[in-house]
């Protein structure tokens, strides 16, 4: 009798490990499928995550931050990390189960189904591709800004010298880009750093460090949130690591850790060296006027780096939903996408009253749909190699629940 039972407790024990086996055969496979332009090393995957977060939005954190407690933003910080973070992962996977492709691709195969399903891919395509180059054309009008400013250029010549410019380093492919966002980020962190050691010398400010209002809780949220996303840069993560599980997921908590660092070490700084004296100019407007007026040059570095990472992994991005959707050469691809963004800025259509709204709306849309095609995709392919128990239902809920929430932040005023 006991025999027997041991006897069947080897073959239960033989048949788990096979089918442990097959489960890791099964997300290799998966891994094998998957087609890259080029090979990316885990600093460079990591920095396009870093490079699509950073921007305006971390600049625009310390003002909202003022006007709530510090107690707020810890607990925001935290919050918002864990939330965006299990995004980017469920982004991950899904485009994991279909070989590494954009979302547009994704959504085809794993959202729209049925008789409007084309319809509706093509309109999705539409939107988020309207979305993208508005955002793009902002950062060719920010770049353009930062050099009028700095050198005194028209504003023709200003925004065509940054587009040639941060346009020119896509046009040579994703490993390229990889490199640039590396090195990109090790100079954004020593402009952090610089600003870090001014402030401390200069000493604190007054600052009371209390909330104002409940709106002013979800808009800092809302803009937190905003400053760690990176999601249409993950597929580029999968790809350019291959579809390495464990890689793609280091990458990515990297990524998102690393912009973490960036917003809480500037929002810090920023309080304690203007403290109640803080404006809506952004934090390198009120660092300057407190610190001297070298910070400006700073700030002219900074933002300049900001805005050519986030162009270059918007393009990126861009180029490659494009190519996947028309199956068009990644470099015609690049010139069709692109360009239009140059035209926007220069005919001054990006001032972002309307726009803005648009992208934002668009944005959470896809947020949404990105959660609908992972429950699908979860579903049809039975496995789930990086979520996880972290994928289930609820904590599908709660990612849909963070998006929309910080939707609802960023169409509140601040008190």
């Amino acid at each position: 009798m006991d025999r027997n039972a041991g006897m069947l407790g080897c073959g239960e024990i033989c048949q788990h490990k096979r089918l442990k086996q097959f489960q890791e055969e099964r997300n290799t496979l998966n891994c094998m499928e998957i087609k890259s332009e080029a090979k990316l090393t885990f600093f460079e995957a990591a920095s396009l995550i870093v490079g699509h977060g950073v921007g305006a939005g971390i600049l625009s954190v310390p003002y909202i931050a003022s006007r709530n407690s510090i107690g707020d933003l810890l607990w925001i910080l935290a919050l918002v990390y864990c939330v965006n973070l299990l995004l980017h992962f469920m982004i991950a996977e899904l485009s994991l189960h279909n070989g590494g492709a954009q979302f547009i691709k994704c959504f085809e195969k794993d959202l729209f189904v049925g008789k409007y399903g084309r319809f509706l891919t093509w309109a999705a395509f539409g939107l988020l591709g309207l979305s993208v180059i508005i955002n793009v054309s902002g950062f060719i009008t920010g770049g353009g800004a930062v050099l009028i400013s700095w050198l005194g250029m028209p504003t023709w010549a200003a925004m065509t010298v940054f587009y040639l410019a941060a346009a020119a380093v896509v046009f040579f492919g994703m490993k390229l880009v990889g490199i640039c966002e590396k090195f990109a980020v090790l100079s954004m962190a020593a402009v952090v750093g610089v600003l870090v050691i001014a402030g401390l010398r200069q000493g604190s400010a007054e600052f009371a460090g209390s909330r104002v209002a409940w709106t002013n809780v979800m808009a800092l949220y809302s803009m937190v949130s905003f400053s760690l996303s990176a999601v249409m840069s993950v597929p580029q993560v999968v790809k350019g690591l291959g579809g390495d599980r464990k890689k793609v997921a280091g990458a990515i908590a990297a990524g998102t850790g690393v912009n973490l660092a960036l917003v809480g070490v500037i929002t810090f700084i920023t309080l304690y060296s203007v403290g109640s004296a803080i404006t809506e100019n952004g934090a390198l407007v009120d660092l300057a006027s407190k610190l001297g007026g070298w910070v400006s040059v700073v700030g002219y570095v900074f933002s300049l780096l900001a805005l050519a990472t986030s162009f270059w992994a918007n393009t990126l991005n861009l180029r490659d939903v494009f190519a996947e959707q028309t199956g068009m050469h990644n470099r015609t691809s690049w010139l069709i996408t692109s360009l239009p963004c140059l035209f926007i800025a220069l005919l001054g259509l990006t001032s972002f009253v309307g726009f803005s709204r648009l992208a934002s709306v668009v944005q959470v849309l896809t947020g949404l749909g990105v959660i609908a095609a992972y429950h699908h995709a979860r579903k049809r392919t039975g496995s789930s190699p990086i979520c996880g128990r972290l994928g289930t239902l609820p904590f599908q809920i709660l990612v849909a629940a963070g998006s929309l929430a910080a939707t609802a932040g960023a169409l509140l005023k601040i008190v």
